[in-house]
């Protein structure tokens, strides 16, 4: 069984995936700003006899990253990270604000390369690793009063086809996965979306990841 770093574990899509990892027997290492949602998670992961641990972590910080990776890789033989951690601040390009800006890119694109660079010199070591970075259908088109965060993405995108090539002869296999919107707070305090019922549900796109996960490239789920 694997050893799962997920980031962004406390609500949406990085909960659900953490649930459904766990049913299948492997250990997660839940990350996330907040610890009271990862303890959330953690309680129903344990309830069905599985195995987590929580680590609260602002991604947007190098040096607390690396400095709790190595504490991570003290605990635990990780053998997998999913960098599923993000967030979006949406509207006009002129509306949006500095600070908006900043945590849309230190969250999203930073703290991706961040926690991924931190991890990468302990899976080179290991005789097979796995890096899965969350990116949505917005890293493969732009969307109207999306541009910061579309643009976060594509960054995201560009990361990781790179990383892909950079590791290709190596025992590290990266996935990018390009999803729609799904039905999670993360759209709460914005009216971006006006119809929120349209959307898939976390658990639903978490199931369709697990089940076409098969070590490819891309994983896209319209």
């Amino acid at each position: 069984m694997e050893t799962i770093v997920i980031t962004g574990a406390g609500t949406g899509l990085g909960k659900e995936l953490a649930l459904l990892y766990a049913e299948q027997g492997h250990k997660l290492i839940l990350i996330g700003r907040r610890k009271e949602p990862l303890i959330d998670v953690q309680t129903k992961i344990q309830a069905m006899n599985g195995e987590a641990y929580i680590y609260p972590l602002d991604i947007t910080c190098y040096e607390d990253v690396h400095n709790k990776v190595q504490t991570i890789l003290n605990e635990h033989q990780v053998t997998m990270l999913v960098n599923n951690a993000g967030v979006g601040h949406f509207g006009p390009l002129e509306e949006m604000t500095e600070q908006q800006i900043h945590e849309v890119i230190d969250t999203n694109v930073k703290g991706t390369i961040y926690v991924t660079k931190a991890f990468l010199p302990y899976f080179k070591t290991l005789p097979k690793a796995k890096i899965m970075n969350i990116i949505s259908t917005a890293g493969l088109r732009g969307k109207v009063n999306e541009s910061v965060y579309v643009a976060s993405k594509f960054a995201v995108r560009g990361f990781t086809e790179s990383l892909i090539k950079e590791l290709e002869q190596t025992n590290i296999s990266v996935t990018a996965v390009y999803m729609g919107g799904m039905d999670t707070p993360f759209w709460e305090g914005s009216n971006h979306i006006k119809d929120r019922s349209r959307l898939r549900s976390p658990k639903e796109v978490a199931k369709t990841i697990i089940a076409e996960d098969r070590g490819q490239a891309e994983i896209i789920i319209q």
